[in-house]
C-alpha cells in the first residue's frame, strides 16, 4: 500500500505560470517573473504553512519544475510536498515512457521522490494507469492521482490500481464558478463518497475572476490567456462585482472569495502564486465564510454570464 496518508491542504500552490520565460507578455500567462521574486513567494508560503506545490513537466516543457526546484532547494525536503504530472501526449517511445518522464521530473525538481504523481490526461487509461504501480512500489512516487479524467475513467483507473493494492488517491480537474462540469457529472459527489480529495485548477480562471482585469485593464497583451479572456471581461463584471461585494464585509478581495467558494464546495483549490501578496490572499481565503446563500447567488450570477471557459485540452466531463 501507500507509504503514508496523503496530506491534503486547504489550498495548494500552483506554478503553471512559472513555466513562462518570465518576460511580460511572453508565453501562456505573460507575467513578469524573477527568481528573487519567486523565492520571496516561497518564503511567505512557507511561513504561512502552505506546503503543497503543484507543477507539471509540460508547463514550459520542464521550466516550471526546474524553477520550482531551484526556489525550494533551501528548504528541507520534509517541509514541502511536490505534485507533478505524467503527460501521455508527450510520451516517448521507450519501453516505459512514464518512468522516463518521472526521471526527468525528479531531475528538474532536484528530488528523489514525488509526493503526488498524476496522469495528466486520459489518453488511454488501460495502457497508462498500470505503469503507476511500479513507481509506487519503488518509493519514487508516494501517492497517485488522475487529472482531466471523467467519472468512468476515474473508476476504471481505480479498479486497475486496486488490483495491485493501490487506489486513485486524488482527482484534479478544472473547476470554477464559470466551469462546473465536474460537479454536474457527479465527480465531486463520487470523490466525496469515496474519500478522494478533489483538487480544483483554474479556480480564478487565469486571473479573469480576480477583479484586477476589465476591458480598460485587460490581461497581458500577447499572452495566450489574453486571447481567451479579454473578449469576455465585460460579461464577467457582474460576477466579479458580486465577489467583491461578498468580500467587502470580511476585508477580503475578489479573488479570495472565489477561492473560498471552491473551498466551501469541498475542493482543494490550486491557486497560481507569482507574487508575495498572493499568499496573503490565500490566508484570507482559508478563513473567510461563504454562506450557502452566497454560493447560490454567485452561481446564479456566473450562469447568467454565459461564458464557457473549457480549455482546448479538455473534454466535457458529462458523458
Amino acid at each position: 500500500m501507500t507509504i503514508d496518508n496523503l496530506e491534503t491542504p486547504t489550498v495548494a500552490l500552483g506554478t503553471w505560470a512559472w513555466g513562462d520565460s518570465g518576460e511580460t507578455g511572453n508565453g501562456y500567462f505573460g507575467s513578469h517573473l524573477t527568481q528573487a521574486g519567486l523565492e520571496e513567494v516561497a518564503d511567505k508560503a512557507h511561513a504561512a504553512g502552505f506546503t503543497l506545490w503543484d507543477t507539471a513537466l509540460v508547463y514550459g516543457m520542464g521550466r516550471s519544475e526546474t524553477v520550482l526546484g531551484e526556489v525550494l532547494k533551501g528548504y528541507p525536503r520534509s517541509d514541502y510536498q511536490l505534485s507533478t504530472k505524467f503527460n501521455p501526449r508527450i510520451a516517448g517511445i521507450s519501453d516505459d515512457p512514464m518512468a522516463d518522464m518521472l526521471e526527468q521530473s525528479l531531475a528538474n525538481l532536484g528530488t528523489d521522490y514525488i509526493d503526488l504523481y498524476w496522469i495528466h490526461n486520459p489518453a488511454d487509461v488501460p495502457r497508462w494507469t498500470p505503469l503507476l504501480i511500479p513507481l509506487l512500489k519503488s518509493g519514487k512516487v508516494r501517492h497517485v492521482g488522475v487529472s482531466n479524467h471523467n467519472l468512468s475513467e476515474i473508476k476504471l483507473a481505480d479498479r486497475i490500481l486496486g488490483e495491485a493494492g493501490f487506489r486513485v488517491e486524488a482527482v484534479q480537474n478544472h473547476f470554477s464558478l464559470l466551469y462546473r462540469s465536474s460537479e454536474y457529472a457527479g465527480i465531486l459527489d463520487h470523490c466525496r463518497n469515496q474519500g478522494i480529495p478533489f483538487f480544483a485548477y483554474m479556480v480564478l480562471e487565469q486571473g479573469a475572476l480576480t477583479g484586477k482585469y476589465h476591458p480598460e485593464n485587460p490581461l497581458p497583451v500577447g499572452s495566450s490567456r489574453a486571447k481567451i479572456y479579454n473578449g469576455v471581461l465585460a460579461q464577467l463584471k457582474a460576477l466579479t462585482d458580486k465577489l467583491a461585494s461578498i468580500g467587502q464585509s470580511q476585508y477580503a478581495a475578489t479573488a479570495d472569495v472565489a477561492t473560498a467558494w471552491a473551498i466551501a464546495k469541498g475542493t482543494t483549490p490550486i491557486i497560481g502564486v507569482t507574487k508575495p501578496h498572493h499568499i496573503d490572499g490565500l490566508v484570507r481565503a482559508s478563513s473567510i465564510t461563504v454562506t450557502s446563500d452566497d454560493i447560490a447567488e454567485l452561481e446564479a450570477v456566473a450562469e447568467a454570464a454565459d461564458v464557457n471557459t473549457r480549455g482546448f485540452w479538455e473534454r466535457e466531463m458529462q458523458v
